[in-house]
C-alpha cells in the first residue's frame, strides 16, 4: 500500500519498510504488539534537521535579505501549519497508520500527525537513498516546499496577523487599528477573553482566546479575511 505514496512523492525506495516507519505513529504500535516495524519519531526528528539545513541553505544563497527575514521565511516554510497543507497535497494521510482513537481526532491534533508525518518522511529519504541522500532529500524539499516561498512573500503570511493588519491599514486608510476587550468568561484559572478589532470607531472582526494576545491574533487573521479596503 505504502508503494502508492513513493509514487506519489516521486521517489524509488531501496528499502520501502523506511517509509512506512515514516508513517506510523506511536498511537498504532500501542494496538498492534506485533507490528515489525518502530514508529516514525526518530525519523522525525532527523528529517526535521534536514529541512531546517535545506531551506536555510537556500534563503541563504538566493537572497541577501537581512538575517530577520530570512528567518521569518523559513519559519514560515517550516511551520507545523505549512507542512500539514503539504502533506494533504502529497495525500500522506490516506497512509498514516495510527490508533483508532486518533483516527477519530481530524482537527488540530490530525494537522500535528500530517505535519510531523512529512518530516518524517523527509528522514526516511534522507537515510534510504544513500550516497545520494541528502541530494534526494534537497530535491524533495525543493519540489514540495520552496515552491510555496514566492507565494509567502507576496501575501506578508510570514509576519503575524497583527503585524499584517496594521500594514495594511497604515498603507491603505492611514489609521492604526487598536483592540479592545469586548468581553471576558471563564474561571480565573481558564478565562476566554473575546476582543474587537478596530479601525477608528469601526469594528472589523472579532476573536477568541483564552489570553488577550491570542485573542488578539485571532482578531486580526479574521479582519485580514474580512476587510475590503
Amino acid at each position: 500500500m505504502v508503494e502508492k505514496l513513493a509514487e506519489k512523492i516521486g521517489i524509488k525506495f531501496n528499502n520501502i519498510d523506511i517509509l512506512q516507519q515514516a508513517v506510523t505513529h506511536r498511537s498504532y504500535l500501542n494496538e498492534h504488539r506485533d507490528y515489525k516495524l518502530d514508529h516514525n519519531e526518530r525519523l522525525e526528528f532527523l528529517g526535521d534537521a534536514v529541512l531546517e539545513l535545506v531551506v536555510t541553505e537556500f534563503l541563504y544563497e538566493n537572497y541577501p535579505n537581512p538575517e530577520g527575514e530570512l528567518t521569518n521565511w523559513r519559519a514560515a516554510l517550516v511551520n507545523g501549519e505549512m507542512l500539514a497543507k503539504i502533506s494533504g497535497k502529497l495525500g500522506v494521510e490516506e497512509f498514516l497508520m495510527m490508533s483508532r482513537g486518533e483516527t477519530k481526532d481530524t482537527g488540530k491534533a490530525r494537522q500535528y500527525l500530517l505535519a510531523n508525518a512529512f518530516e518524517a518522511i523527509t528522514g526516511a529519504i534522507y537515510l534510504d537513498q544513500k550516497e545520494s541522500g541528502y541530494k534526494a532529500a534537497k530535491d524533495f524539499i525543493m519540489k514540495n516546499v520552496i515552491v510555496e516561498l514566492p507565494e509567502i512573500i507576496e501575501n506578508k503570511s510570514y509576519m503575524d496577523p497583527k503585524s499584517r493588519f496594521q500594514e495594511e491599514a497604515q498603507d491603505k486608510v492611514g489609521i492604526t487599528p487598536s483592540y479592545k476587550v469586548i468581553e471576558e468568561s471563564g474561571p480565573d484559572h481558564a478565562r476566554k477573553f473575546v476582543v474587537g478589532l478596530y479601525l477608528g470607531h469601526e469594528l472589523v472582526s472579532k476573536g477568541e482566546g483564552f489570553s488577550k494576545q491570542e485573542a488578539q491574533r485571532n482578531a486580526a487573521a479574521a479582519g485580514l479575511e474580512a476587510k475590503e479596503w
